[in-house]
């Protein structure tokens, strides 16, 4: 196992297109790991984090099948504290997750896809951060066609997402999936440039 094994972040707000880079690198033969993906997971599979999130919500967030996400989903993205909460449950048995995960690989780079990146002050412990951009109407769009949600529901949680000008600040790579540039030349690019 490497010592020296760089973490990677990939970020972008809703829609952006994470997802499609993420895909690219694990098709290249990196591994990446979906922050967002396994929070779903250990929401409904981790004793200790699923006691605490009934102990804030109440016991009735959760049915036999898991979570009511759409229940949540009404109460924290209407509350920004509520919000605040549920993250600070849910970031910490993440992080605890990835750490186990990340020193199971054996590549000089891992990667870590999430959403809020920097909303969570995650990107300081990373060593770059990848932010993916495209125009919010092509992010609306996107959302509404894989969601089936309405365009007030994205721009509601949108607006617990920092602007892409707040992000690009504290990005060391931006690539741009607005349809306008190739996405593949682009993740080659900052894979080249990561390795020099």
């Amino acid at each position: 196992m490497q010592k020296n094994k760089q973490t990677i972040g990939i970020t972008g707000g809703i829609g952006s297109g994470k997802s499609v880079v993420a895909k690219i690198l694990i098709s290249m033969g990196y591994p990446v790991y979906n922050s967002d993906d396994r929070a779903k997971d250990l929401i409904n599979s981790n004793p200790e984090l699923i006691a605490k999130i009934k102990s804030e919500f109440g016991n009735d967030i959760y049915t036999d099948l898991g979570l009511e996400r759409k229940k949540m989903a009404a109460i924290v993205f209407n509350d920004p504290n509520k919000l605040a909460v549920l993250n600070s449950l849910v970031h910490p048995a993440v992080g605890k997750d990835f750490e186990s995960w990340k020193n199971s690989q054996t590549t000089k780079f891992v990667f870590k896809e999430a959403a809020i990146l920097f909303e969570t002050g995650i990107y300081k412990d990373l060593d770059a951060v990848i932010l993916v951009t495209a125009p919010i109407s092509i992010r609306i769009d996107r959302v509404q066609k894989r969601d089936n949600a309405s365009k007030e529901e994205i721009e509601n949680r949108m607006k617990n997402q920092w602007s892409d000008e707040e992000k690009i600040k504290l990005s060391d790579y931006v690539i741009d999936n607005s349809g306008n540039q190739l996405i593949i030349p682009q993740v080659t690019q900052v894979i080249e440039s990561l390795g020099s």
